[in-house]
C-alpha cells in the first residue's frame, strides 16, 4: 500500500512540473516597435521639415489615402524629399516605384549637358540602389522606370500613383512629344482599379493667360489638369486646399522658381530674397483622382 501511494504521489508531482514547452507557447510575443507617420516626420532632417509649413506632407498622405504595405509610385523622386518619408512609412510589406521623366523629353531643357543626360540614363539602378541602402531591413522594396517605358510587370499594381509638382514640364513640352500624355497614361496603366492618382501642382489664377500656365512658369490652371486626367480615364474625386498660399501671387512674368526653395531670381539682391522668403512656397493644388473599377 505504501508503495502505491509512494508512486501516486510522484505521479503527482511529475503532473505538477512547467512544461518549458508549453509555458513558450503561452509566451508573450516580444513588443513590436510601432512606426507611426509622425515619428517618421519627426525623424526628418531640419531641412527637409522647414519645408512642412507649406508641403504638409502629413496631410497630403493622409488625403491620398497611403497607408503601410501598399505599393506607390513616386513621380520624379531624385530630390527624395518624399522617397525618405515614404519608405519606412510603406514599411517591409509596402513598394515603392519611382518614376522619371522620360529620357526622351530631358533634352528639351536648356541645363540638360551631354554629362547630365548620361547620369539619367544610369538614373533606374542609381535610384534603386539608394533606395534600398536607406530603407534598410524595416523599408519598402524600391523599383523604377522612365515614363513612356513602364515594365508591364507593374501594370494593376499600383495602389497610389503621385505627381507631386511634376506636371508643368510635362505640359511644357507636350507639343514636342505627348510627354503629358504618355505620364497620366501610365499612371492609369500602373493603378488598380479602384486606385488613386494624387496630384499636387504650382495653381494658376484662372484670370492668368493660357500662356503663362502653359508649363513654362512652372504653374497649371485646375480646369486644365482636371480635363487632361480625366482624358486619360481618370474620376475626379476631390480636392483640399491644404497646400495652398494665397500670398503667392504672381504676375504674367514671373516663374514658380523665384520661391523657396530655389530662389532662382534674387540670388544677388538680399531684399528680393527677403521678400520672395516672406512669401513662402507657391500656391498649389491637391487633387484626388480614381481609376474606375
Amino acid at each position: 500500500m505504501n508503495r502505491i501511494v509512494a508512486v501516486l504521489a510522484c505521479l503527482m508531482l511529475v503532473a505538477c512540473q512547467p512544461d518549458p514547452a508549453a509555458d513558450a507557447a503561452k509566451a508573450p510575443e516580444p513588443a513590436v516597435e510601432i512606426v507611426t507617420l509622425d515619428a517618421i516626420l519627426e525623424a526628418q532632417p531640419d531641412e527637409a521639415k522647414a519645408r512642412y509649413q507649406y508641403r504638409h506632407p502629413k496631410e497630403t498622405i493622409e488625403f491620398f489615402g497611403i497607408e503601410p504595405g501598399m505599393t506607390v509610385v513616386e513621380s520624379l523622386p531624385a530630390g527624395a524629399w518624399y522617397t525618405r518619408i515614404l519608405l519606412p512609412w510603406l514599411g517591409k510589406g509596402g513598394r515603392l516605384i519611382g518614376a522619371e521623366y522620360s529620357l526622351e523629353m530631358y533634352p528639351n531643357f536648356r541645363f540638360a549637358t551631354e554629362e547630365f543626360l548620361d547620369e539619367q540614363a544610369n538614373w533606374k539602378a542609381n535610384f534603386v540602389a539608394w533606395g534600398m541602402q536607406f530603407a534598410g531591413e524595416n523599408g519598402a522594396s524600391v523599383r523604377a522606370f522612365h515614363f513612356g517605358s513602364m515594365p508591364a510587370e507593374f501594370a494593376g499594381t499600383a495602389d497610389v500613383f503621385l505627381m507631386i509638382r511634376v506636371l508643368h514640364n510635362l505640359a511644357r513640352f507636350e507639343s514636342k512629344g505627348g510627354y503629358l500624355t504618355e505620364a497620366l497614361n501610365d499612371a492609369f496603366a500602373a493603378l488598380k482599379p479602384g486606385g488613386t492618382l494624387g496630384i499636387v501642382q504650382h495653381h494658376a489664377r484662372d484670370e492668368m493667360s493660357d500662356e503663362f500656365a502653359d508649363g513654362s512658369h512652372g504653374y497649371l490652371k485646375k480646369g486644365f489638369v482636371i480635363a487632361a486626367a480625366e482624358q486619360a480615364g481618370f474620376e475626379f474625386v476631390a480636392e483640399t486646399d491644404i497646400n495652398a498660399n494665397p500670398e503667392d501671387q504672381p504676375s504674367e512674368d514671373d516663374g514658380v522658381w523665384r520661391l523657396p526653395p530655389t530662389l532662382g531670381t534674387s540670388a544677388d539682391n538680399p531684399e528680393l530674397r527677403a521678400e520672395f522668403e516672406a512669401v513662402g512656397e507657391s500656391n498649389r493644388m491637391t487633387l484626388k483622382f480614381r481609376k474606375p473599377e
